[in-house]
């Protein structure tokens, strides 16, 4: 737990306001299903070593005192230019050799760049926003067979080589191979309802501003 405090310091110099703090986690505090939704007030943190670890992130990145107003963000992956999850995925896509990872049925929560960065930035300034947040696109749950789909239709390539769940594990490993081959259906109920407007809340938009 110190080390994850030391690694803590620097985000909360960041992002801390006067009796405001906002952190950016991962969707893996929900446990993997393919019928069960998931909203901020959904239970999880504690079924595997990732959930376990987003947990001890968000309890060292609190601070002491109930008067400080304190936001958790758990961000879905993440979409943007220049690195990343798209990075990865960009040169097996173009060459055509792209498809859903495993079955492809899991869900697989996202988001753009600009919307993460705009979430946090209306966490900070919105003085009624407080608790989790999650960082994930409102449009219609997406899986990853879609997902592969989107991306190369983006790029105007076939996407319908599927990753064997065996290459997957044999490549990351058992604990990894998990975060790519379960998923979890994450709505971002209460970012919603705190007013917060997405600039790209469909994929295929999202997408289509990645790779452009």
């Amino acid at each position: 737990m110190s080390s994850l405090r030391r690694g803590c310091r620097p985000v909360m110099r960041l992002s801390t306001w006067p009796e405001r703090t906002s952190s950016t986690l991962s969707e893996a505090y929900y446990q993997p299903s393919l019928t069960a939704e998931y909203d901020e007030d959904s239970p999880g943190g504690d079924f595997d070593f990732f959930s376990n670890l987003v947990t001890k992130w968000e309890t060292a990145a609190r601070l002491p005192g109930e008067s400080t107003r304190q936001v958790v963000v758990r961000s879905g992956v993440v979409l943007g230019r220049g690195g990343g999850a798209i990075g990865q995925m960009l040169l097996p896509f173009r060459l055509g050799l792209g498809g859903p990872i495993g079955s492809g049925h899991q869900f697989f929560p996202w988001i753009h760049i600009r919307d993460l960065t705009g979430i946090l930035a209306h966490a900070l300034e919105a003085s009624h926003v407080q608790g989790v947040l999650n960082g994930v696109a409102p449009a219609p749950t997406t899986t990853n067979a879609e997902f592969a789909k989107a991306l190369g239709a983006a790029l105007g390539r076939p996407a319908f080589i599927p990753l064997p769940s065996m290459v997957v594990q044999a490549v990351f490993g058992q604990e990894r191979a998990i975060m790519l081959l379960e998923g979890q259906k994450v709505v971002p109920r209460r970012t919603l309802a705190t007013g917060y407007q997405y600039s790209f809340p469909e994929l295929e938009a999202a997408l289509k501003e990645v790779v452009a």
